[in-house]
């Protein structure tokens, strides 16, 4: 049996069970990777909310120019779902935990959800604007705490989303001439 492991009556026998007590799995130590985790928990909670926004204005955007934006915002959700995985693969690589459910999603969100019925064209790609500028002072709070415990595998995954989503801030602003 492992150190992590107890035994437990199960009835008639007695069972192996794995504990839930999480060891660090890096050299960082047990306060940086909860600092770390701590970080990563509301970004991964801000990506899942800029990701469904970004997908219900997709879908429900109707205008002269449908077809670009359209597209512009499948593209843009694709590259922010992409980010999901990497953030809590990375939180649990340190042997942190990450998020669980919608539920906890919402406790976690930073950025606003937007649920109205109808919304103009415009003021769904300035509010996607105003998301992705939050969600990247969001990222640069991160990689500070990633630079405070040396954690420079976490801190250059962040660069290159901080480069992505600058990127669709600027597509955006152009749009809507949000400079």
């Amino acid at each position: 049996m492992r150190k992590n492991e107890t035994l437990q009556s199960n009835g008639r026998k007695n069972v192996a069970v794995q504990s839930k007590t999480i060891e660090s799995r890096s050299d960082l130590g047990r306060d940086a990777v909860a600092a770390i985790s701590d970080a990563l928990r509301p970004l991964l909670a801000d990506v899942f909310a800029l990701y469904l926004k970004t997908k219900n204005f997709h879908w429900h955007m109707s205008n002269s120019h449908f077809r670009d934006y359209h597209l512009l915002l499948d593209e843009h959700a694709d590259q922010i779902f992409a980010m999901t995985d990497d953030i809590a693969e990375r939180a649990r690589k340190l042997g942190g935990t990450t998020i669980h459910s919608i539920g906890e999603i919402s406790q976690h969100q930073r950025l606003a959800d937007n649920n109205d019925e109808s919304v103009a064209p415009i003021e769904m790609l300035s509010e996607l604007c105003r998301d992705n500028q939050q969600l990247t002072k969001f990222l640069r709070a991160t990689h500070a705490v990633c630079d405070e415990h040396n954690d420079v595998a976490t801190a250059s995954l962040i660069e290159n989303w901080i480069d992505e989503t600058e990127r669709r801030t600027w597509f955006l602003s152009e749009i809507t001439g949000d400079h």
